[in-house]
């Protein structure tokens, strides 16, 4: 059992890996359903999916507690991702579409051997989906065979151009069907007040964040988006479309989610642009608007006890801005929740976990801690290197090291919400032992944050350079480590348990670099040429 969770942990790495790109379309159909096939398929299947999915198919593998979304139940015959109408069983390309390219965004990895080294043939894959379909007793019925009764989804072949207009449609789509009662006016997943929404188990459903397509479990193409439109994801709040919406609208909505969707920076170097003004106090001013963004991909904490791989926050944007004495960072991440409040007496007593690098170190999904409103703060730290690195030598992107010291910046909703200081400064010398707050004399780091339409904004700055020799100094040229970690209160995070980025560096341009002057540049011809477009436009009509 010891192995479980480390097993865990490397099917989490595949499934991030690995999802979404795998093949959808078989080269062949499924083979003749043999009992010599079908047992090839078992095989596979107690080897590779009953982990999580169980022996009996049921969805309560090994793994299962300390899973979100829980694995598929497959015995009910419900699936959520399909190309066939409200309330039928998917295909079998459906079927195969999921094992090939997996779920993003869950523990499901894609198993196409194209993609992973220990992925299943086109063969093997069909087995494990016969052997699946053995499960629930409707495959073997023809009373409820979605091909011979007709009711597949197919895509029309009059799809709308992704442009302007079929946007513009899109959002008046948007708005007339009250998407964002679930989803939000900007889409971010903040349009629900508390967690009143569940699926057909009683599990808590988090509303999809529609801006971040690598986290649309099924695919965030616009075919895929109209899909989940027009079938619905059975077991969910999330209906089918098809009798409220026409296919056009419904293609023009697709269109509007699609243009929602941001698209990630790939640099690990963040320019802080220098400025001869005084820096901005609020994380809202408008002069952050010209700083360049670079942003940080994060993961769950599982390297140490207790390890947490159901972390909501995966991405944060953050930028820089600085003059000749102090620096400022903007921090941006999407919640659809603002946590303020943080209760000690909630959080996770370390001693219920049963060892320290076993199965137990890992925390389940949701028995072991309160994932909920009003119980934990939302937080986020900048960290640094306390010593100038060496070379290419860095300390542990954790919490450094008895020997190899970082500096925090940790900021707390709860304090910035009380008028408090928002900003500690500490020192971490590795995960097992606490961080250790700084003397009052030597806390010059401020704090400002503003929680709107699901995305927090906080702020911080700081002299360049200080007197503690714990402190990160700020050099024009020089290349400085920088990682950060973030806390969502309400989905249970607090101590350890949080996401984490590994170093990323920032570097004090000393001059303004020739890419901002070419985005401007850009920019203005981008504006010149649509409006001359426009224009003609205008003449033909």
């Amino acid at each position: 059992m010891k192995s479980l969770l480390s097993s865990l942990l490397y099917l989490f790495s595949l499934a991030v890996l690995s999802s979404a790109n795998g093949s959808t379309t078989p080269l062949e159909p499924m083979p003749e359903l043999t009992e010599g096939f079908k047992a090839q398929g078992q095989k596979i299947y107690i080897q590779r999916c009953s982990f999580c999915h169980g022996l009996l198919g049921d969805g309560n593998g090994p793994a299962a507690d300390y899973l979100d979304p829980r694995p598929r139940d497959f015995t009910l015959g419900i699936y959520k991702f399909r190309t066939t109408e409200s309330g039928e069983l998917p295909t079998d390309s459906d079927l195969f579409r999921t094992v090939s390219r997996g779920l993003s965004g869950t523990a499901m990895q894609a198993f196409d051997n194209k993609l992973i080294k220990n992925g299943l043939t086109e063969h093997e894959r069909w087995s494990v989906i016969a052997y699946i379909k053995t499960f629930a007793f409707e495959f073997e019925d023809p009373e409820f065979d979605p091909v011979k009764n007709g009711r597949i989804v197919s895509l029309p072949t009059n799809q709308p151009p992704l442009n302007e207009d079929s946007i513009a449609k899109g959002k008046a789509v948007f708005e007339k069907a009250k998407c964002w009662e679930c989803h939000g006016k900007s889409g971010r997943g903040d349009g629900q007040k508390s967690f009143d929404r569940t699926d057909d188990w009683g599990f808590p459903i988090r509303i999809r964040n529609v801006t971040h397509p690598w986290k649309i479990k099924a695919g965030s193409e616009v075919q895929d988006i109209y899909m989940r439109f027009s079938t619905g994801i059975l077991g969910t709040p999330m209906p089918s479309f098809v009798d409220a919406l026409g296919e056009e609208d419904r293609w023009y909505l697709a269109n509007y989610i699609k243009s929602l969707q941001h698209e990630r920076t790939e640099h690990q170097v963040m320019s802080a642009l220098p400025t001869e003004a005084e820096l901005p106090v609020d994380p809202l001013d408008e002069r952050w608007q010209e700083a360049l963004p670079m942003d940080v991909r994060l993961a769950g904490q599982v390297i140490g006890a207790p390890r947490w791989q159901n972390n909501s926050i995966d991405l944060v944007t953050i930028k820089a801005i600085y003059n000749s004495e102090r620096i400022a960072f903007l921090i941006v991440w999407d919640d659809p929740f603002k946590d303020t409040t943080h209760d000690e007496s909630q959080e996770l007593d370390i001693s219920e976990l049963k060892q320290v690098g076993g199965q137990s170190s890992y925390v389940m999904a949701n028995d072991q801690i309160p994932r909920q409103l009003e119980t934990f703060r939302d937080s986020v730290a900048l960290q640094f290197p306390s010593k100038p690195p060496s070379g290419t030598k860095k300390p542990h992107f954790f919490r450094g090291s008895v020997s190899d010291p970082v500096h925090l910046w940790i900021w707390r909703a709860d304090q910035q919400e009380s008028g408090s200081r928002s900003v500690t400064e500490t020192v971490a010398r590795g995960w097992k032992q606490k961080y250790k707050a700084q003397d009052e004399e030597n806390q010059q780091v401020s704090g400002a944050a503003e929680w709107k339409a699901g995305r927090w904004h906080v702020l911080m700055s700081r002299p360049l350079i200080t007197e503690d020799s714990g402190d990160v100094q700020f050099k024009k040229g020089q290349f400085i480590p920088m990682a950060i970690n973030v806390w969502d209160g309400s989905n249970g995070e607090h101590g350890l348990m949080m996401s984490l980025s590994s170093w990323y560096f920032v570097v004090l341009e000393d001059t303004i670099p020739v890419s901002v002057y070419l985005y401007a540049l850009a920019a203005g011809i981008a504006t010149l040429l649509l409006g001359l477009y426009l224009k003609n436009l205008a003449i033909k009509t």
